[in-house]
């Protein structure tokens, strides 16, 4: 399994910012979720997009302000993240649904290396 997040970037409050993930070595036809990390916190799901890209799940903390979707054909993942708040602030990985449910976080041997996303001002 190969994740490769890119898109991360320093933005200020209210700005937006595009993650990219690209997969391999896995079939990408599965439940894919992004997931991020602050400092002293413990990972926390932020979206899960279906295999087929009809149906997107939300952490409500970024619920109508974050997009998640996907490109089966070219193995990548994307989040879209506008109205950015300090508290978006974090270490954002792509990673494999493991299990049934889709407002978990699997664990960390499915993640990929993560992409940092600091919103300040």
């Amino acid at each position: 399994v190969r994740l490769v997040e890119s898109g991360g970037g320093m933005v200020q409050p209210g700005g937006s910012l595009r993650l990219s993930c690209a997969a391999s070595g896995f079939p990408f036809t599965v439940f894919m979720k992004w997931i991020r990390q602050s400092p002293g916190k413990g990972p926390e799901w932020v979206s899960t997009i279906s295999a087929d890209g009809r149906y997107t799940y939300y952490a409500d903390s970024v619920e109508e302000r974050f997009t998640v979707s996907r490109n089966n054909a070219e193995r990548m993942l994307y989040l879209q993240m506008n109205s950015l708040k300090p508290e978006d602030t974090a270490l954002y990985y792509c990673t494999r649904q493991t299990g049934s449910s889709v407002d978990t976080v699997p664990p960390s041997q499915y993640w990929g290396q993560g992409t940092q996303v600091t919103v300040s001002s």
